[in-house]
């Protein structure tokens, strides 16, 4: 009779997003992911190859989530600026490692899609792309800033978002 499953990749991947949450990169290990789920660590090698397949299954799943929360928005610019914010402040290891260069490119080209769409409808189709390429750099930077701790001269940081919105907004419209 065949050993009965104790875990699932859901659970397995689920693990993985919250342990980086917690301890950062370097604390998600396949022990510690083994530990959470309430198995061995060598049961995980049966559902994932080694740590770096559970690093790239771990981006993937916070890409998706992202595409997820920006789907579920209304799909305006600044719609999905504030999803891809909230996103950041909720899992911002989970966005950083977004950017680690292992993410499928259809994965990110599903997100990025929505991006061009919405700034296509202000820029107007020949310029979509750029005008897309500007608000994902601007909001990118804004929250990797915030993150980082880097805006300390005082002010209201959220109006401050709202204001780059608002500017980015007049400046790619036609």
């Amino acid at each position: 009779m065949p050993t009965p499953e104790r875990t699932t990749n859901a659970e397995i991947i689920a693990a993985g997003r919250d342990l980086l949450e917690d301890a950062g990169l370097a604390g998600l290990t396949m022990q510690s992911v083994a530990q959470r789920v309430g198995v061995r660590a060598p049961s995980l090698y049966k559902r994932v190859r080694d740590r770096d397949a559970l690093v790239d299954e771990v981006a993937a799943a916070s890409v998706a989530d992202l595409t997820g929360r920006l789907e579920a928005s209304d799909r305006s610019l600044e719609g999905l600026a504030r999803a891809y914010r909230a996103f950041a402040h909720e899992r911002p290891e989970g966005f950083r490692l977004m950017f680690g260069g292992t993410v499928p490119q259809a994965t990110l080209d599903r997100a990025g899609l929505m991006i061009v769409q919405s700034a296509g409808e202000l820029a107007g189709e020949a310029h979509a792309l750029d005008a897309a390429r500007l608000v994902t750099a601007w909001v990118t930077g804004f929250v990797h800033m915030e993150l980082a701790g880097a805006f300390r001269m005082g002010g209201d940081v959220d109006a401050a978002f709202d204001y780059g919105l608002a500017a980015l907004r007049r400046g790619i419209g036609v």
